[in-house]
C-alpha cells in the first residue's frame, strides 16, 4: 500500500532534516498507529504520503503511484485530516456538494451514519461550529469519501470525553478489508483499543513495527508489586498500586491488554532490548 524508501526532507537548507534516510512499508488494510517524539516528523510524514510535500531524496509510492505527481486518480484514493485546518463558512450540504465529485466512492448514506454517531445535525452551518465540532464534521466527510487510504493527524485533539469514545466507534464501524487508516497521535490512550498495528519512529528509522496481535503474543503489560517480576521486567515505572511493567509472554497464551504508553517508553528508552527480546522469544518458540 505505502512504500517509503530512504527519504530525506527538511524545511530549509540550513535546518536539520526532519526525516533523514527514512524507510517504511505499510500493507493495505487495518488501523495503524504512528507514534514518536515531538519533532520526529510524524505530521511531515503524513503530508509526504499525501503528496502535499515532496522529499528532497528518496521515493514514496501509494498503491504503486507517486503522490507527488498529484494525479486525480491518486488523490481520489487518499484523504488527510490534519491536526489544524479551517473550513469554509458554508452549510454542510453545500460543502458536500462542492467536494464530493473529487471522491468517486463518496456515500451520502455513510456520511449521515457518521454524523449520527457524533450526534451532529446534517444541516449544520460549518462556520458556526467550535473547533471540536469542526473536527467531527470533517472526519465524518473524510470517512464518507471511502478512500482506500485515510491519514489522521492527532484526530482526538479538541474532542471531549464522549467525543473520543464516539471517535473509536466511528473508526471501527467504517473499516473494511481494503481500507488503511494511519493515525499519528500523542493521545495513545484514545486509540490503543482500536489499533491493528503499532509503528514507533524517530527521524531516521523505525524503532518498532509490529501488529498488536503479535505484540500481545510476545509481551505482557502488567501492574504488580512482586519485586522479582519488577526486577525481571523489560521496563517498569511506578504506579499508584505498584509498578507497571512490560515483560515477556513466554507461553504466548496469557495475553493482556496493550499499554501503548509503556510500549512507547520502552521503545524510546531501549529499542535494542525491546527488539532483541521479541526476536529471542520468536526463536525460543520455533
Amino acid at each position: 500500500m505505502i512504500d517509503i524508501n530512504n527519504i530525506t526532507f527538511g524545511y530549509g537548507r540550513r535546518r536539520k532534516p526532519v526525516l533523514s534516510d527514512f524507510s517504511l512499508s505499510i500493507d493495505a488494510g487495518g488501523i495503524y498507529g504512528l507514534l514518536g517524539r515531538n519533532g520526529a516528523g510524524k505530521s511531515t510524514l503524513l503530508y509526504l504520503i499525501a503528496g502535499l510535500l515532496s522529499p528532497q531524496k528518496g521515493s514514496i509510492t501509494v498503491a504503486g503511484a507517486d503522490p507527488r505527481l498529484r494525479r486525480p486518480s491518486t488523490l481520489a484514493d487518499i484523504f488527510i485530516v490534519p491536526e489544524e485546518f479551517s473550513l469554509p463558512s458554508l452549510r454542510m450540504e453545500e460543502f458536500v456538494r462542492i467536494n464530493k465529485p473529487f471522491y468517486p466512492n463518496f456515500s451520502a448514506e455513510d456520511l449521515k451514519r457518521h454524523l449520527t454517531t457524533f450526534e451532529m445535525d446534517p444541516e449544520m452551518h460549518l462556520g458556526s461550529l467550535s473547533m471540536g465540532q469542526k473536527k467531527k464534521a470533517y472526519m465524518c466527510f473524510a470517512l464518507a469519501c471511502n478512500t482506500p487510504l485515510l491519514l489522521l493527524d492527532e484526530p482526538t485533539n479538541g474532542l471531549d470525553i464522549p467525543g473520543k469514545s464516539r471517535f473509536r466507534q466511528f473508526i471501527v464501524s467504517a473499516m473494511s478489508d481494503d481500507r488503511t487508516v494511519l493515525i499519528s497521535t500523542h493521545q495513545v490512550r484514545d486509540i490503543d483499543r482500536i489499533l491493528d498495528h503499532v509503528i514507533i519512529t524517530d527521524s531516521n528509522h523505525v524503532i518498532y513495527n509490529e501488529s498488536v496481535a503479535h505484540t500481545l503474543n510476545r509481551l505482557q503489560f502488567l501492574t504488580t508489586t512482586d519485586k522479582e517480576e519488577i526486577s525481571a521486567a523489560l521496563y517498569s515505572r511506578p504506579a499508584v498500586d505498584g509498578c507497571e511493567i512490560v515483560t515477556l509472554n513466554r507461553d504466548g497464551e496469557a495475553e493482556t491488554d496493550i499499554n501503548l504508553e509503556l510500549l512507547f517508553e520502552l521503545a524510546l528508552a531501549d529499542p535494542g532490548r525491546l527488539n532483541e527480546a521479541v526476536a529471542n522469544l520468536k526463536t525460543e518458540r520455533i
